[in-house]
C-alpha cells in the first residue's frame, strides 16, 4: 500500500491571510508542518497543495515538494482530490492541515493504519476530551462513534446530550471524544466524495466529513493521545510559542 501525504496551503485565510509564511522560532509555519510530516514513516510521498506562487516558491526554497492548484477549491480536500488527479501510484492519501506546524508525526503513523483493513473507506482520529472548554466550545467539533469505530456523526454541539446531569458533571458521567482534523482517504473514494454535492447536515454544522456520512460513505477513527494546536489567528502563535519553545 502506498500512501503521500497531502498539505493543503492556502494564503487567502480570512482570519489570518498569509499564514502559511509566518515566521516559528526561525521557520515558517508551512516549513514546520513538512518537515514533522515528512519524518513521518507511513509515507512514501509528501507534498504541499498551495493557490500562491508565494508560498509555491517558499516551498521549493527548502527543497520541498509542490503542486499549484486552482483557487477555486471550497476545502482541502478538493485541493487534495486535484493533486491526486495530477500525480499516479498511491493507494491512499493523508490530508494533513497546513496550520499545525507541530502535529506528531505518531498521528499520521496511527491514521495510516486504519487502512491496513481493506474495508476503511475514510479515516480520522479523535481524542478523548478532558475539560469543559473543549466539551463545550462550539470551535472544538465532537464525534460519537459506534462498536465499530466509525464515526455516527459530528457536531460543534456537544454531544450525546446527558438528560437530567449538570453541565459540570458530564465528564465524570461519559466518556466525550472530539475530532482532530485529519483525513486519510483511499483514492478512488477522495474522487468520488468531491463530485457530491453539498448536504444539508453539512450547511447546518459547517463540517464537511458530514456531507460523507450523509451520502453513505463510512468514516473510521483511532483515538490518538496526543492532541494539535492549530493557527486560526494571529494570537494562536503565542500559545504555540509558550507550548514548544
Amino acid at each position: 500500500m502506498k500512501i503521500i501525504g497531502i498539505i493543503p496551503a492556502r494564503y487567502a485565510s480570512s482570519r489570518f491571510p498569509g499564514k502559511p509564511l509566518v515566521d516559528i522560532a526561525g521557520k515558517s509555519m508551512i516549513q514546520r508542518v513538512y518537515e514533522q510530516v515528512k519524518s513521518c514513516s507511513s509515507l512514501a510521498e509528501v507534498v504541499v497543495a498551495t493557490d500562491d506562487e508565494r508560498i509555491e516558491q517558499h516551498v521549493r526554497s527548502f527543497a520541498g515538494n509542490v503542486i499549484l492548484t486552482a483557487t477555486t477549491h471550497e476545502s482541502g480536500t478538493d485541493r487534495c482530490a486535484e493533486v491526486i488527479a495530477k500525480i499516479n501510484g498511491f493507494d491512499v492519501a493523508i490530508n494533513v492541515q497546513g496550520d499545525e506546524p507541530f502535529i506528531n508525526p505518531l498521528q499520521i503513523d496511527l491514521l495510516c493504519s486504519l487502512f491496513t483493513d481493506p474495508k476503511t473507506e475514510i479515516g480520522t482520529l479523535v481524542k478523548k476530551i478532558e475539560n469543559q472548554d473543549d466539551l463545550f466550545s462550539e470551535n472544538t467539533p465532537k464525534v460519537i462513534v459506534n462498536s465499530e469505530q466509525q464515526a455516527l456523526y459530528f457536531s460543534r454541539q456537544t454531544i450525546p446530550f446527558l438528560r437530567g446531569v449538570d453541565h459540570s458533571e458530564w465528564l465524570g458521567k461519559h466518556i466525550f471524544y472530539k475530532h482532530i482534523g485529519i483525513y486519510g482517504y483511499r483514492v478512488e473514494v477522495l474522487k468520488e466524495i468531491t463530485k457530491l454535492p453539498l448536504s444539508s447536515l453539512e450547511k447546518a454544522e459547517a463540517l464537511e466529513q458530514l456531507r460523507w456520512i450523509e451520502n453513505g460513505y463510512h468514516v473510521k477513527v483511532a483515538q490518538t493521545e496526543f492532541d494539535t494546536i492549530a493557527v486560526d489567528r494571529p494570537e494562536d502563535l503565542e500559545t504555540i510559542r509558550k507550548t514548544y519553545f
